[in-house]
């Protein structure tokens, strides 16, 4: 028996190092390929070898961008059951691609969100170009390492403390803007706990107005085409704001001619554009949700089950939606130390913004479906089933603050990551979850409380009575044998007490959320940006040190 299940053992795990070893060999393959073409695409140009390993450590950024950033967009979808492993990568390699090489634009800035002043380099190119190098490989390293502990954490923040260590390592501590890092310490809290906020108001609001309803179907057919509608509305506007603002210009032409000159042509969409496109498509889908439910509502069961297939649909839409958004804004963005470090090497200076060519888009857009299809698995599994369980009903209020938190938080300016949101989001379902269990079980609790009272005022009569019976000193047989008893009785009133007061902690202690997982993620992201930095500045010093 025992050499069987030695056997089985040593089966699975030749089973998985061998498919370890296919996904190491076709991450291989694609970075060599980038290689490859960069140096062949680029080989009149002085300083090509160093564009093309830049190239490849783009690559190698990119796919780890697909293996912990996208788990975000899908992971509450597959969390749920709305959709398989399988169907989550294809939609989110599809149009996380789409959305960086049709609405990813042809300007990014070199420096994200002007973390350092560029000035500060002197316009040598040469410590520029290590410095970007330097931030682009720390920022992948830092992901790579927490995808394989399985920890959610910001892109954008990894490759801001790369920015920020190379810059210091190359400039000092002068060229950081400190005012613009502590903006983005602050989201740190402002992300999961906006994104937390909204999902557990979701939740709640369906829970109260359809689950918590004696006839579900009825109260389904009311309002399920109301929150639908919502999601439809502010994902449009999110989508929008965030996912089409570089593409705009050519939408805003057509909308004109279309409107009779009701759209005005602008370099980028406005809130109230925005809102009305999101209203309009709002309006539009309530009716064919409402429409649909009249039609089917008969084959409805009265049950959350049946409520929750409903929210399938629009879960889809959102993964999708959110893939497209995320791929239009933060892809340019991760890919934008290769784009300067391409315009650098090119025209030989430094510029504040550099055009992206469609290799460098393709880089980006290629390694994050691949990185996705080879390691994105894993933080799938964490964000959708390792942090709370999640149905349907919770993974589209999840998608619900995804989408408003980043709508609100750019309207006043604030800076939020959209991995923070999302795991702020599974944090708030959960919690609320507790919250409600909790109040469930207070009856129970009370009850609890009482039961120990009256045990307690049985057990002190006893134990006075006990009391009595020993400081008699003429004690009969019948005494004796009462003591005894009274021993007993009193043995047993404690083990009640004892065990119903282990049952009230029993009942207060579930926990819906699991404690490990909140202490790994939040250090994870506390720890990005000094980490990158730190090992970024190091980078900087080894390939300085290599070139001069």
């Amino acid at each position: 028996m025992e050499i069987q299940t030695m056997k089985k053992l040593e089966t699975e795990a030749l089973k998985e190092s061998g498919t370890d070893f296919t996904r190491l060999g076709f991450a291989l393959f694609f970075m060599i390929a980038v290689l490859t073409f960069s140096f062949v695409s680029n080989g009149g140009i002085p300083n090509n070898m160093f564009l093309a390993v830049a190239a490849l450590i783009g690559a190698y950024m990119a796919m780890n961008i697909g293996a912990n950033d996208v788990a975000n967009n899908v992971g509450p979808a597959v969390g749920s059951k709305a959709m398989t492993m399988t169907m989550a990568i294809i939609i989110a390699a599809i149009f996380e691609g789409a959305g960086a090489l049709i609405a990813g634009g042809e300007v990014v800035k070199t420096i994200k969100k002007g973390i350092i002043d560029i000035s500060a380099f002197g316009g040598n190119a040469d410590p520029f170009i290590w410095a970007m190098m330097a931030a682009l490989l720390a920022a992948a390293l830092w992901l790579n390492f927490a995808t394989m502990m399985k920890a959610p954490v910001s892109t954008t923040h990894s490759i801001v403390g790369g920015v920020m260590g190379a810059g210091i390592a190359a400039a000092g501590f002068n060229i950081v803007s400190w005012g613009t890092m502590a903006k983005i310490a602050a989201s740190w809290v402002i992300s999961p706990v906006l994104g937390g906020i909204i999902a557990a108001a979701f939740l709640y609001s369906i829970k109260k107005s359809i689950v918590f309803k004696k006839d579900k179907v009825q109260a389904a057919k009311k309002y399920v085409p109301i929150f639908v509608a919502i999601m439809s509305w502010a994902f449009i506007t999110y989508l929008t704001l965030k996912g089409l603002k570089k593409i705009w210009p050519s939408i805003a032409e057509v909308l004109h001619s279309i409107s009779f000159g009701l759209v005005e042509v602008t370099k980028k969409p406005t809130l109230v554009t925005a809102l009305a496109l999101g209203l309009i498509t709002a309006i539009i889908i309530y009716i064919l949700v409402k429409n649909k439910l009249k039609n089917n509502s008969t084959m409805m069961e009265n049950n959350k089950a049946s409520v929750n297939t409903l929210f399938t649909i629009p879960l889809i839409f959102a993964a999708a939606l959110l893939s497209f958004a995320h791929g239009a804004n933060d892809v340019a963005n991760a890919i934008g130390p290769l784009a300067a470090i391409n315009d650098a090497v090119i025209n030989g200076g430094i510029s504040s913004k550099a055009s992206i060519p469609l290799w460098v888009m393709g880089v980006g857009a290629l390694g994050i479906a691949l990185g996705l299809a080879l390691y994105g698995p894993k933080l799938i599994k964490t964000v959708g089933s390792e942090i709370t369980e999640l149905d349907q009903i919770r993974a589209f209020s999840i998608a619900m603050a995804a989408s408003i938190t980043v709508i609100i938080a750019s309207q006043l300016g604030l800076p939020v990551s959209s991995t923070h949101i999302a795991i702020g989001g599974v944090f708030g379902v959960g919690f609320l979850r507790e919250y409600l269990h909790l109040n469930e079980k207070i009856p129970t609790i009370e009850e609890d409380k009482l039961t120990i009272a009256d045990e307690r005022e049985t057990l002190n009569a006893y134990t006075q009575e006990l009391k009595n019976l020993e400081a008699n000193e003429g004690k009969g047989e019948e005494e004796y044998q009462r003591i005894v008893e009274l021993y007993k009785l009193i043995a047993q009133e404690k083990q009640i007490i004892k065990s119903t007061k282990k049952h009230i902690k029993q009942t207060k202690k579930v926990e819906f959320v699991k404690r490990d997982a909140i202490k790994k993620i939040i250090t994870a992201w506390v720890v990005t940006v000094p980490a990158a930095a730190t090992l970024s500045a190091v980078l900087f010093f080894m390939i300085k040190g290599i070139m001069v």
